[in-house]
């Protein structure tokens, strides 16, 4: 009666310890005498039996918490400054609403999500913004430094748009489905704000009969997992506001790499071209967990197409945000927006994989990728 008491004690205890990742080793010891006792008990009792019931909870809980976080492959680091055992109480009770490190983050109620995300409560640190003017787009700073070596008599002066194009012998305009060379300005004046520890990498601008783009690549470089949102507003030659594009890239890791693209319609320019556009760039804490290090992306060309392909590695759906800028030469001809998919929701399952393809309208030699991946929460749905 006693030992049955004893070892009852010790797998509740060790059940406990579970919840904490640490309760296998005397889940296991109580299960395996629970089992002993119960098979060699003359009389077979509730006793028994419920040690049996708790030890294995508590021996298969930890097994459970590990594969939820790492599947079946060996402890993985990933871009934050937890261990893996950290990791994994992370993991499982995010699922469940509670934010073990990040308390402060964790929203209370179901109503409280939808206010959030309705209305982004403002970072309230202070966000020190410093601007950037520059009056030519398409080039990093280092090929700008290269053009000051260059003759000015070798520097063929753009007066349209559309000049290229006008100059191409008709015959050699399409090859293969595509404009030979895309319409494009390198002259287009921007003025904009950036949050301190964010890098402009290179800008651009395009057009085409539809539309106007100018394209921002940048890298955070602050130390934190950042929400960057981006307002470009297209301006008139006198000042005015033409257009707004706003812009959203939920979760960038230190470090990363990633792309804005403001779109404007034409129909909304009244078939202008703005003169100058300005951009305002801010940055929160993300709302969703980042999940790059679990997702491989892969960018093929054929022909005219870029074929990208994104594999979520995860024991969780994924949604993979990927911009595709496609060059000629160094001249951005065009810029996709693309969210490989292989369900309705706009994402991936877990440890799956889906391809979206891109067809360009110009020629180009090649092609840069950038992406984000997060953990796609799914909508919460009510009753009418």
């Amino acid at each position: 009666m006693h030992i049955t008491l004893i070892f009852l004690l010790i797998s509740i205890i060790g059940l406990v310890m579970s919840l904490f990742v640490i309760g296998f080793l005397p889940s296991l010891v109580s299960l395996i005498w629970g089992i002993y006792l119960f098979v060699n008990a003359e009389e077979k009792t509730i006793s028994g039996a419920r040690i049996i019931a708790i030890s294995t909870a508590g021996f298969l809980l930890p097994i459970i918490m590990y594969l939820n976080t790492f599947g079946f492959s060996l402890p993985q680091k990933d871009n934050s400054d937890v261990n893996f055992y950290q990791q994994i109480l992370s993991t499982n009770y995010s699922n469940l609403g509670i934010d073990i490190f990040n308390p402060k983050e964790k929203v209370e109620t179901e109503d409280e999500t939808l206010l959030a995300e309705a209305e982004p409560e403002i970072s309230k640190e202070p966000e020190e913004t410093y601007f950037i003017n520059t009056d030519t787009f398409g080039k990093r700073k280092e090929e700008l430094e290269k053009e000051k070596e260059i003759d000015d008599t070798d520097v063929k002066e753009n007066t349209g748009i559309f000049e290229s194009l006008d100059s191409i012998d008709p015959k050699e305009k399409n090859k293969g489905g595509i404009v030979s060379i895309a319409p494009s300005d390198d002259d287009m004046p921007s003025y904009g704000g950036l949050p301190v520890g964010t890098l402009l990498v290179a800008q651009y601008f395009r057009e085409d009969d539809h539309n106007c783009n100018p394209v921002l690549v940048l890298q955070n470089k602050t130390g934190d997992i950042c929400r960057y949102e981006c307002r470009f507003i297209a301006r008139a030659k006198n000042g005015d506001e033409m257009a707004i594009s706003d812009k959203t890239v939920e979760v960038v890791r230190d470090g990363a790499v990633f792309v804005f693209e403001g779109r404007f319609d034409k129909r909304e320019l009244g078939g202008r071209t703005p003169d100058a556009y300005e951009f305002s760039i801010s940055k929160r804490l993300p709302y969703e967990k980042d999940m790059a290090n679990y997702v491989s992306v892969y960018t093929a060309v054929e022909g005219s197409s870029a074929l990208l392909t994104a594999e979520n590695k995860s024991g969780k759906k994924v949604k993979v945000d990927a911009y595709v800028l496609f060059f000629d030469g160094e001249e951005l001809v065009d810029c996709m927006w693309m969210i490989p998919q292989n369900t309705d929701e706009v994402l991936l399952e877990p440890g799956t994989a889906a391809t979206i393809q891109g067809d360009a309208y110009y020629r180009f030699d090649r092609v840069e990728t950038f992406y984000t991946a997060y953990e796609a929460i799914e909508a919460l749905k009510t009753d009418n």
